[in-house]
């Protein structure tokens, strides 16, 4: 055989090899979650899951106190828009959604933070669709927002604060805090184990101004009790943990979590931690309960009416 045809084979070989291992990760992409009963009957059933927490948020290196809501529903997401289908075809996916909101008050000014984040149902190896994070307080506010486009997520981030505003980037696409909550609550069997490269909380980037990007972080799922198991992420670059704590059980609810870093700059600065505690949880179609009837909804969830 002369060297001609020798090469010919080694490149046939190399594009065949080349070809069978995309096949497989397009086969492995598509392997689907298998929802069942009990989950369709759960999740599908025109209502939301709201639960309320007493919270304790640590900001200017000091503990204050407030109430954090998860809010959980199914909707129908267009791939094309990213946004809600109106009027849904076969295009679009199934999505799990939580709008996490947390209010605080400190001093004299509050804070106002929510967190969107739009988790497929279809793949189970998919990483959230989008996600996007708004913060308000008396000083400004300020808007990010991450779209999963052509294997990057592509980010446009909004401030009051000229480091950080009106900013265009795009960063590769690795597992992101903010769409573990929803992975919990789809199947904690799926959650990744080990070493790992993650995208910190949004709430966490904002607060602490840090550059958005993947850090590396070691991830450990540990039985509590019969009950219970929790989560835990540790951020060694950082400096800082989030432990969630969630029932081993469909539904597999959020508990409690505790989040630890340093909090405050100069002599202000010390390590506190964030603490949530599950206060209440009701299924609702809460999107047609606006009435002025309907502010005693909010004494089910133990919140004020504010």
């Amino acid at each position: 055989m002369n060297v001609k045809n020798t090469l010919t084979l080694i490149l046939v070989g190399l594009f065949l090899l080349s070809c069978s291992n995309d096949t497989s990760q397009i086969k492995r992409d598509k392997t689907p979650i298998k929802l069942t009963k009990e989950f369709k009957a759960y999740w599908y059933n025109n209502e939301a899951e709201i639960t309320s927490y007493q919270l304790e948020q640590a900001r200017y290196g000091e503990i204050h106190t407030g109430n954090a809501v998860l809010v959980f529903v199914t909707e129908p997401f267009s791939i094309v828009k990213q946004v809600k289908a109106d009027h849904p075809t076969e295009r679009d996916v199934s999505v799990l959604k939580l709008n996490f909101t947390k209010k605080f008050i400190t001093g004299i000014y509050p804070y106002s933070m929510m967190t969107s984040s739009f988790t497929p149902l279809d793949y189970f190896n998919k990483h959230a669709l989008k996600t996007t994070t708004s913060s308000q307080e008396w000083c400004g506010h300020s808007y990010m927002q991450m779209n999963k486009k052509k294997g990057k997520y592509e980010v446009s981030s909004f401030s009051y604060f000229e480091s950080e505003g009106d900013q265009q980037k795009q960063v590769d696409v690795q597992w992101l805090e903010d769409e573990i909550w929803t992975k919990i609550r789809i199947n904690p069997e799926l959650l990744p184990e080990g070493k790992a490269e993650m995208i910190p909380s949004s709430f966490y980037i904002r607060l602490m101004h840090k550059e958005l990007k993947a850090y590396q972080v070691e991830l450990t799922k540990t039985k509590m009790t019969d009950e219970l198991n929790s989560y835990k992420i540790v951020y060694e670059d950082l400096g800082r943990e989030l432990i969630i704590t969630y029932r081993n059980a469909f539904p597999f609810s959020i508990e409690s979590w505790e989040e630890s870093y340093v909090s405050g700059w100069g002599e202000q600065a010390q390590q506190l931690t964030t603490k949530a505690t599950k206060l209440k949880t009701i299924k609702s179609d809460y999107w047609t309960k606006n009435g002025v009837k309907d502010l005693k909804m909010r004494e089910l969830l133990l919140l004020d009416k504010e």
